[in-house]
């Protein structure tokens, strides 16, 4: 089925979240609820974005909890009265379409001292985290909370990073990600194979090219490698059909790092 995302309008920007690199902000739409919108304009740029949609949406096939996602538009009149200059142009670059994570007012981090997980669920939040290549969910930033006593996984704008630069890209498809060490579920990941077996089916060609075929095309007009958008679009197909047809590669090296914990 092809994941459906709507597009709202943002209408108020409400605070930033400087924690973020990038300067997310929780903002007011035109549908009355409020966003953590991620910002064309910042540091990484669409990249950011493009991975935040693929990574989200890949997590909610695979029936992870993820908030719902969004296109979210900036008028080019929005943010002109921001006293801070610094905002202003972040949000002056950024006019046109956002991403936008529906926000769980009142969540809390999670802590993994605190909260218990058990194997499975450890183990398919590690394998997602291994075909995104993900580096972002450590110890130090787990980037998961917990609302209504429920895990949600946020802030994959970290993950895919070999379209940094687009070199060897497809060797990186079948490479292990040795960064799996750092992972806070690390510990808990005893079902990998399990998971490796179910999730391999979930993820279908036909459901892959329906996630990536979400990908706006005022995301990539920017970029050099490739001539066309529908090329980028099929060169994050390619990778992450590589990634799950190899996913053994992954798995061992998760097994291995996990190991050397114990």
């Amino acid at each position: 089925m092809q994941p459906q995302i709507r597009t709202i309008n943002v209408t108020r920007y409400v605070t930033p979240l400087r924690e973020g690199g990038s300067m997310p902000a929780i903002a007011e739409a035109d549908d009355g609820f409020l966003y953590v919108i991620k910002f064309r304009g910042a540091g990484q740029g669409p990249r950011a974005l493009i991975a935040e949609l693929i990574g989200g949406e890949i997590a909610r096939a695979l029936g992870l909890k993820v908030p719902e996602l969004v296109f979210a538009n900036l008028d080019e009149a929005f943010g002109r009265t921001e006293p801070d200059e610094e905002i202003q142009d972040l949000l002056k670059f950024s006019v046109g379409l956002n991403l936008g994570l529906h926000y769980l007012s009142g969540a809390i981090t999670f802590d993994a001292i605190v909260s218990r997980v058990d194997p499975k669920l450890a183990s398919q939040i590690v394998w997602l985290d291994c075909l995104l290549t993900n580096m972002d969910r450590t110890c130090r930033n787990t980037n998961m909370l917990i609302w209504h006593k429920e895990l949600w996984l946020i802030d994959h704008g970290a993950s895919l990073y070999f379209h940094h630069s687009w070199q060897n890209w497809e060797e990186q498809a079948i490479k292990p990600f040795v960064l799996i060490k750092d992972h806070v579920l690390l510990p808990k990941a005893t079902e990998m194979e399990t998971v490796d077996a179910e999730f391999s089916g979930i993820l279908t060609k036909e459901r892959i090219r329906s996630i990536v075929s979400l990908i706006p095309d005022e995301w990539l007009k920017d970029e050099t490698t490739f001539e066309t958008a529908q090329q980028y679009r099929e060169a994050y197909i390619t990778f992450l059909e590589k990634r799950i047809a190899h996913s053994e590669i992954f798995v061992k090296e998760t097994q291995h790092a996990r190991e050397a914990l114990i």
